[in-house]
């Protein structure tokens, strides 16, 4: 098995996933209280939520970033 180098915006788009599970997880668990019907969570579980959209931001600077430096590659690889 060999292991791909790691290019520039791996390292973001990883740590952007990783929020934005911890975001879809604050969600789902925010808004079971209201199909069962209980107490409802404090203001500060729903802020948690925004984590979700966090993530994708982080992942998708991480994306640009990743293609800005294939570009970078590219344009010095081709003569001009």
């Amino acid at each position: 098995m060999t292991a791909t180098p790691s290019a520039p915006g791996d390292g973001l788009v990883r740590a952007g996933a990783i929020v934005f599970i911890v975001g879809a997880v604050a969600t789902l668990v925010t808004v079971a209280p209201l199909f069962l019907g209980t107490e409802p969570f404090p203001p500060i579980a729903y802020a948690v939520c925004m984590l979700m959209g966090a993530g994708f931001v982080i992942a998708a600077g991480g994306v640009l970033r990743s293609v800005a430096a294939q570009r970078r590659a590219a344009k010095s690889v081709t003569p001009s």
